[in-house]
C-alpha cells in the first residue's frame, strides 16, 4: 500500500508539475462547478429533446440560463403544441430525470464525505512530503480522498449518457467533462490521481446503478419511452 501511495504521488507532482501560471486562471475557472453551467443547460436540452419536446435551442438555452425556472417556463408555452394528456406525460418524465439526477448527486456527495473522514488522507497542498515542490494554486483544509468532482461528475455523466445514447450519436464525448473537470484538481494541488481514479470508479458505479433504478421504476410505474 505504501509503494502505491509513493507512486501516487509521484504521478502527483509529474501532472502537477506539466502546469504553468500563465493558465492558472483557466483551471480556476475550469474547477468551479458554476462556470459550467451552459453545459449544464445545453445538456439538458438533449434530455428535453429526447422526451419529444420541440423547443428551440435558443429560446430554451437563454431563458434557462438568465431565470432558475425558465426551463420550465419554456416548456409550459409549448403546452399548446400537444393535448394536456401528453404534456403532462413529457413534463413528468423530464421532472423524474431531474430528481434522479439530484439524488445521485446527493448520494454520490455524501458517500465521498463518509469516505474523506474515514480516510482522513491529506491533500497535496497540506500533503508536507509534496507541497514543498509542487505547484500549489488552491489550499482547502478538508481531506482529499476520494475526490468529490471526481465522483460527482462521473457519476451523473454515466446516467446521463445512458439514458441519451441511444438518440444521439457520440454521447460519450460527453465523458470529456469529467476528464477535465477532475484533472483541474490536480493541476491545483487538491488532489492526487489516485483521489481521481477512484472517484472515477465509485462515479461511474453509482451512475450505472442510479441508471438501473431508474429502469425498473421507469417500467414499473411507465414513465420512460420504449428506448430507454
Amino acid at each position: 500500500m505504501e509503494q502505491l501511495i509513493n507512486l501516487d504521488k509521484e504521478l502527483f507532482l509529474f501532472l502537477n508539475g506539466l502546469g504553468s501560471e500563465p493558465f492558472d486562471g483557466f483551471w480556476m475557472i475550469i474547477t468551479k462547478q458554476i462556470y459550467w453551467i451552459p453545459f449544464f443547460i445545453a445538456v439538458f436540452y438533449l434530455v428535453i429533446k429526447k422526451e419529444g419536446f420541440n423547443v428551440s435551442f435558443w429560446r430554451y438555452f437563454l431563458s434557462a440560463l438568465f431565470l432558475p425556472i425558465g426551463i420550465f417556463i419554456v416548456l409550459f408555452f409549448y403546452r399548446s403544441y400537444y393535448n394536456d394528456e401528453i404534456f403532462l406525460k413529457k413534463a413528468k418524465n423530464v421532472f423524474i430525470i431531474i430528481l434522479f439526477l439530484a439524488a445521485l448527486i446527493t448520494f454520490t456527495d455524501q458517500i465521498t464525505n463518509l469516505f474523506k473522514y474515514s480516510f482522513e488522507r491529506l491533500r497535496p497542498c497540506n500533503d508536507l512530503e509534496v507541497n514543498q515542490i509542487a505547484r500549489i494554486v488552491e489550499k482547502r483544509s478538508s481531506f482529499s480522498f476520494f475526490s468529490g468532482h471526481a465522483s460527482n461528475s462521473f457519476a451523473t455523466t454515466t446516467f446521463v449518457v445512458l439514458i441519451l445514447r441511444k438518440y444521439y450519436k457520440h454521447t460519450y464525448l460527453l465523458f470529456l467533462f469529467p476528464l477535465i473537470f477532475a484533472f483541474s484538481r490536480i493541476y491545483l494541488g487538491l488532489h492526487f490521481p489516485g483521489d481521481i481514479l477512484t472517484g472515477y470508479v465509485f462515479g461511474a458505479i453509482f451512475g450505472f446503478g442510479c441508471y438501473k433504478l431508474y429502469l425498473f421504476f421507469g417500467k414499473k410505474y411507465n414513465f420512460i419511452t420504449k428506448h430507454d
